[in-house]
């Protein structure tokens, strides 16, 4: 009996003994996790947090020295006194004043928090650049000149609305140059609008607006054409360039304001030839095996009828061999003699071929109910076709593969 009782006092010995072991780890490691969570929260209500975001701070400024050309971080109001961080030279607080502050309302950011008081990157600014406007500086050799306008069309009312801007780089046959431009609105070459003439300028901002009464079944039969003079000191008019620009290929409403600019060009001042003159530009793309026409317009055309329903339009033909190939046709304009076409057509023709190919171009005259007249014809190609003018228009088309060559040709009548 008392062997039993020395061993279950023994047994009760080392139960105690381990629950008190028990009861002191327990204790431990509860007074370990408050330790901690006072060293968490504890430099933010006595002490400066420099050494929380040390490392940060190291590694933000070998990032600023790797970069160029930064845009500082503006701290937001709401942080503005907070003792987290120091400013870098380079980052300002936002005044409470600022009018772009927005309202402290809706649901808190994460900077109200810890977790958004750290360092934040720069911006690189390069990343968001808009493409740069070259039109005021990008000038072509042999440049003359360079106009800005915008247009704009009024269903309700039928009425076209130009705005004359500017026009940059003028070359006048003078030191000085007083400039203003003449609107007109073909076919109707006996009214124009005119600006104001702006003294003693290269670059005459005019700011102007202008308007025409035209339906819209007319407007995009119509053409602007822009001429630009200059005036000297005993009044005298000098034509410095033009622009011409047809409506037909622009979509005009009164929601769509276009701002336009173009290249002046200079006048052909000759008079047109007995049949009339058409220009028009070649391009050969040896690379591609393509030819290309840019059909510009024609003048001086000797219309059978000079009436609303007459419409003239130019067939474009490719011949090999004197053989037809393919033919294109631009729009028929009506009632002009002037007509402006500004069309492109493009043809397969291989580089080996341009030694037999030619152009043909037929400016024709149709009315309703009556047979298609010709008015004049022209064609370019090789030595093999043609002499003069058409065969150096070919050549050197050849010579200059991937530019446009741009001439005035004599209409002949039909053979």
């Amino acid at each position: 009996e008392q062997a039993v009782a020395v061993a279950g006092g023994i047994i009760g010995g080392i139960l105690l003994f381990v629950l008190l072991g028990v009861t002191v780890y327990l204790l431990w490691k509860k007074f370990c996790r408050l330790f901690s969570y006072e060293k968490l929260i504890n430099p933010i209500k006595t002490t400066n947090a420099n050494a929380i975001f040390q490392d940060q701070a190291n590694s933000e400024i070998q990032l600023k020295s790797t970069r160029s050309r930064s845009v500082p971080f503006i701290i937001p109001p709401t942080l503005h006194g907070r003792d987290w961080i120091h400013l870098t030279s380079e980052e300002q607080v936002q005044e409470d004043s600022d009018p772009y502050m927005s309202p402290q309302s809706g649901p808190r950011s994460s900077f109200h928090s810890l977790a958004g008081a750290y360092v934040v990157g720069t911006i690189n600014p390069d990343l968001y650049k808009f493409p740069e406007d070259k039109s005021e500086t990008d000038f072509p050799d042999g440049n003359i000149g360079r106009l800005w306008f915008s247009i704009e069309y009024e269903q309700e009312s039928e009425r076209l609305l130009v705005s004359l801007i500017k026009v940059r780089k003028l070359q006048p046959p003078a030191d000085s140059c007083s400039p203003f431009v003449k609107i007109y609105l073909l076919p109707d070459e006996r009214s124009y609008l005119q600006s104001k003439t702006k003294c003693k300028t290269l670059n005459p901002q005019f700011d102007e607006n202008f308007v025409f009464q035209v339906s819209s079944k007319m407007l995009l039969q119509r053409t602007l054409k822009f001429l630009v003079y200059h005036v000297d000191k005993q009044k005298k008019h000098h034509l410095l360039g033009q622009v011409i620009f047809p409506l037909k290929n622009e979509a005009l409403t009164e929601d769509n304001k276009l701002v336009i600019w173009r290249d002046l060009e200079k006048e052909n001042l000759e008079p047109p030839s007995e049949y009339g003159d058409i220009q028009f530009s070649l391009s050969y793309n040896d690379y591609l095996g393509r030819l290309t026409v840019v059909v510009l317009r024609a003048r001086g055309l000797k219309l059978q009828e000079e009436s609303p329903a007459v419409g003239v339009y130019v067939k474009v033909s490719l011949m090999n061999h004197n053989k037809f190939i393919k033919s294109k046709k631009t729009a028929a304009l009506l009632g002009t003699p002037n007509p402006v076409y500004n069309e492109t057509f493009s043809f397969k023709a291989d580089q080996t071929e341009l030694d037999t190919a030619s152009l043909s171009l037929s400016v024709l005259q149709s009315n309703k109910g009556e047979k298609t007249l010709l008015l004049g014809r022209v064609v370019v190609g090789p030595f093999m076709y043609t002499r003069g003018k058409e065969l150096e228009h070919w050549n050197e088309m050849i010579s200059k593969p991937k530019e446009l060559v741009k001439r005035w040709h004599a209409l002949c009548p039909s053979t």
